[in-house]
């Protein structure tokens, strides 16, 4: 009697948990999210995949097209990449969101400020919007401008106060690393390139232009000169052919015959280099002005 009870009470048991078991196996269970595979979507509606980011990274940047350091401007909204060069040229090209994608703002020179890392002083210096091909008039997709000379090659923090993009305006700030063969040159084309560049004849650019300058290279006839940016220069006063900023007479430089006055000397630098490069591209003295 008691085997017969205990066969009963043991077969109970077993239905119990096959019920149980198929129940479970019918039911919806919900998985554990897994950070890999999150999805979000966008403003189309389509899902795209969230990149995980990685331990101390604010978020997962692809590599930037240029070698660059790409810069979030905004909530995300854009980037730029910044590309510091030898010599102390920087190049910052605008971005989308998407870091693939390449956008035009409005062409604007950049006030930005330099300082060494931790330091307590910052210089100033210009990014002038160098327009890449295929922007639009009025328009650009890259800035270019040189630090100051005394922070060229060292590892500085740049700030940039006040970039317009449509009717909004942003601040942004990085940090560059210097570069292993890069020993702070001058901001200026050095040495034999410098020569080469200011000695030597081409396009507008004449022999008796070389003699009228002195027979000198711009970090020769501006050393010890600390120019002073202007971003706003009054109606009818001379502005600089390169940022088209206010123009100063103390950095002045004869090509083709006539005198044009710049705001600094790297911007000497490029339009000497565009006078012989592309000299159609020159215009007279008196075109530079403030309208």
């Amino acid at each position: 009697m008691v085997r017969h009870l205990r066969h009963a009470i043991l077969g109970c048991v077993l239905v119990g948990v096959a019920v149980l078991v198929s129940g479970c196996s019918n039911s919806e269970t919900t998985a554990p999210a897994d950070p890999v595979n999150e999805t979000r979507r966008n403003s189309g509606g389509t899902a795209t995949p969230t990149p995980q980011s990685k331990p101390g990274e604010e978020h997962g940047h692809k590599p930037s097209s240029h070698g660059g350091i790409l810069v979030p401007v905004g909530s995300d909204n854009y980037h730029a990449e910044a590309v510091f060069e030898k010599g102390g040229s920087l190049r910052l090209y605008m971005l989308g969101q998407n870091e693939a994608v390449v956008i035009e703002v409005e062409a604007q020179p950049l006030t930005g400020y330099a300082k060494v890392e931790d330091g307590m002083e910052s210089e100033s210096f210009v990014l002038a919007p160098k327009p890449q091909a295929g922007d639009k008039a009025g328009m650009t997709s890259l800035f270019v401008g040189h630090l100051p000379k005394d922070l060229a090659g060292k590892k500085v923090e740049v700030t940039i106060p006040a970039l317009r993009i449509g009717s909004e305006r942003f601040r942004i700030a990085f940090q560059s690393m210097p570069n292993a063969d890069d020993h702070g040159m001058p901001t200026t084309a050095a040495d034999a390139e410098e020569r080469k560049l200011y000695l030597t004849p081409g396009g507008k650019y004449t022999a008796a232009d070389i003699k009228a300058n002195g027979g000198v290279v711009a970090s020769v006839k501006f050393k010890g000169l600390k120019p002073e940016h202007e971003l706003k220069p009054k109606s009818g006063e001379k502005i600089c052919p390169v940022t088209l900023t206010r123009a100063n007479p103390k950095f002045s430089w004869v090509i083709d015959g006539k005198t044009y006055e710049f705001c600094c000397p790297p911007c000497v630098d490029e339009f000497v280099a565009l006078a012989k490069e592309k000299p159609e591209e020159v215009k007279p003295p008196e075109f530079y002005r403030k309208k």
